[in-house]
C-alpha cells in the first residue's frame, strides 16, 4: 500500500518519542511503500543514518513552520502550540501530496498526544490515529510532594488537556479516525469518550530485533556494590525525588549499594540538594544527559532499574533494561505498569508518597538481597520483551489493522496480546 506517516518526531538511534518515530517508518518500510512528513530539525541525523541504512521504499518529507513561527517555541507551552500549528501546515503539505500519490492509508505517529489534533482525516483516506497516549494523570496525593514548579505544571498540564478535550477539531481527529490505538488503558477510555469507536491498547515501545539480540549478550552481575540505574530528563514527574528517598532507605538496610541517575533537567538542583540531605555522599551519582549508546552499556554495570515515574505514557529505557535481563521496579502507573509483571519486576502501588518510598525501598531490598531472584525476573524480562515488544511484532499487528481498516471491516477493539486474527 501507499502510506502516508505522520512523524512530528523521528530520529534514528534515539530513544523515547524520537526513537518511536523512526522505528515505525523503519518497520513499516518492510512492507509498504511510505511517505514520512518530519521536522526539518531532523533531516541531518535521518539523511546521516540514511547513509548507512538506505529505506529505498521511503520518501521523506520535511517540513517547518516559517521563521516567525518559530522563534517562541522553547519551553513545554510554546512547544504545545507550535506543535498545534505545525499539524495544521503540514496538512496542507499532505493534501497536495495526495493529489499526486492517492495515498492508500494515513496513519498519525507522533506526537504521542490524544489531546493534541491531526487533520489528516480530511484527506481522503482511511486513518489510523496513534499509538497516542497523554491520559495518565499523576495521583492527587502525589502533587503536593512536588515542587512548586511541578505543581504549576500539573495544573496547566491539567488544563491543557482540558481544553484539547474540547478542541472541535480533537474530537472531529477522534471521530474520523477508522482505528485508534492508546499507550494505555486511562488514555483508551478518554479517547472513547472523545468519539473513537474503535480503540486498542498498544505501547507505543518496541525494539528492534537487532536492539534486542544486542542487550540479550549483557550478562547477569554479581559483583558489588549492589547498583541501581534511574534513566530519563529530571523532570518533577519523573519521580526521581521517590526514587532517591527510596534509595536512602536501602542503603541504611545495605550499605554496599549505589544509586546512579543518568539524564538533566529542571530539577537536577533540586536533586543535588535532596541527595546531600539525605547524606548520601558519594553513594550517588549524577551523570547528566548520556548518548543513547552509552546508557545500553551502562545496564550492563547495573543490576536493577527504578522508573518511579507518576505518569509515563510509554518507559522505553524499561524495555531496554528488560531486554538486558535487569529487573524493573517502578509505580504500578501509565506505560511501565503494562510492560512490567509481577514475573518480570516490581510494581509497587501509588497511594501515598510515603507508602510508595517504604515500598520501592523494600522491593529494591529484596532484589539487593537475593541475586537468584534478580536472575530469575531478568530472564523472564528477556522473553517478555522478545514476545510483546519487538517491533517486528508490533508491525505484524498493525498490517492486520491496516488490513482490517482498508477493507472497511467492522471489528470489536483488540488488545496488543491478542492481535486480530486474519
Amino acid at each position: 500500500m501507499k502510506v502516508l506517516l505522520s512523524a512530528y518526531a523521528c530520529e534514528p538511534e534515539s530513544g523515547s518519542e524520537p526513537g518511536v518515530g523512526w522505528n515505525w517508518a523503519r518497520g513499516m518500510a518492510r512492507v509498504h511503500q511510505l511517505w514520512v512528513i518530519t521536522c526539518t530539525g531532523n533531516r541531518q541525523r535521518i539523511e546521516a543514518q540514511l547513509a548507512k541504512e538506505p529505506l529505498p521504499s521511503v520518501s521523506w518529507v520535511y517540513f517547518d513552520l516559517p521563521k516567525w513561527l518559530r522563534f517562541w517555541s522553547g519551553g513545554w507551552l510554546g512547544a504545545q502550540v507550535y506543535h498545534y500549528l505545525w499539524q495544521a501546515g503540514a496538512f496542507f503539505v499532505c493534501l497536495k501530496l495526495n493529489r499526486q500519490i492517492h495515498f492508500d492509508l494515513v496513519h498519525h505517529v507522533t506526537y504521542v498526544c490524544y489531546w493534541r489534533a491531526s487533520y489528516l482525516p480530511l484527506i481522503s483516506a482511511p486513518f489510523v490515529w496513534g499509538p497516542v497516549g497523554g491520559g495518565e494523570s499523576a495521583p492527587i496525593g502525589f502533587r503536593s510532594a512536588v515542587s512548586l514548579k511541578g505543581r504549576i505544571y500539573e495544573a496547566l498540564r491539567d488544563c491543557a488537556r482540558w481544553v484539547g478535550e474540547h478542541d472541535p477539531f480533537v474530537r472531529f481527529t477522534a471521530r474520523n479516525a477508522a482505528f485508534a490505538l492508546a499507550t494505555t488503558d486511562e488514555t483508551a477510555k478518554r479517547m472513547r469518550a472523545l468519539g473513537c469507536t474503535t480503540v486498542s491498547v498498544l505501547s507505543q515501545v518496541a525494539l528492534a530485533a537487532e536492539e534486542i539480540q544486542h542487550l540479550a549478550t549483557i550478562q547477569p552481575r554479581h559483583s558489588t556494590p549492589f547498583r541501581v540505574l534511574s534513566v530519563g530528563r529530571l523532570l518533577h514527574w519523573k519521580g526521581f525525588d521517590l526514587g532517591l528517598k527510596a534509595f536512602a532507605q536501602l542503603h541504611r538496610q545495605f550499605p554496599s549499594s549505589e544509586y546512579w541517575l543518568v539524564g538533566e533537567g529542571p530539577e537536577r538542583r533540586r536533586l543535588d540538594r535532596l541527595a546531600r540531605t539525605l547524606q548520601l555522599g558519594s553513594k550517588v551519582t549524577f551523570w547528566g544527559h548520556l548518548p543513547r549508546t552509552a546508557v545500553l552499556k551502562m545496564l550492563g554495570q547495573c543490576d536493577v532499574l527504578l522508573h518511579p515515574s507518576l505518569h509515563d505514557s510509554g518507559g522505553y529505557v524499561c524495555a531496554e533494561a528488560m531486554a538486558a535481563g535487569r529487573p524493573v521496579v517502578c509505580l504500578e502507573l501509565g506505560g511501565p505498569a503494562l510492560q512490567v509483571t509481577h514475573e518480570t519486576g516490581i510494581k509497587v502501588p501509588a497511594i501515598s508518597p510515603d507508602q510508595a518510598i517504604r515500598d520501592l525501598a523494600s522491593a529494591m531490598h529484596a532484589l539487593a538481597a537475593d541475586p537468584e531472584l534478580r536472575r530469575r525476573l531478568g530472564d523472564a524480562a528477556r522473553q517478555r520483551v522478545a514476545k510483546n515488544f519487538n517491533s517486528e511484532g508490533t508491525i505484524d499487528f498493525m498490517m492486520r489493522i491496516y488490513d482490517i481498516v482498508t477493507k472497511r471491516e467492522r471489528r470489536t477493539s483488540y488488545s496488543y496480546s491478542d492481535p486480530p486474527r486474519s
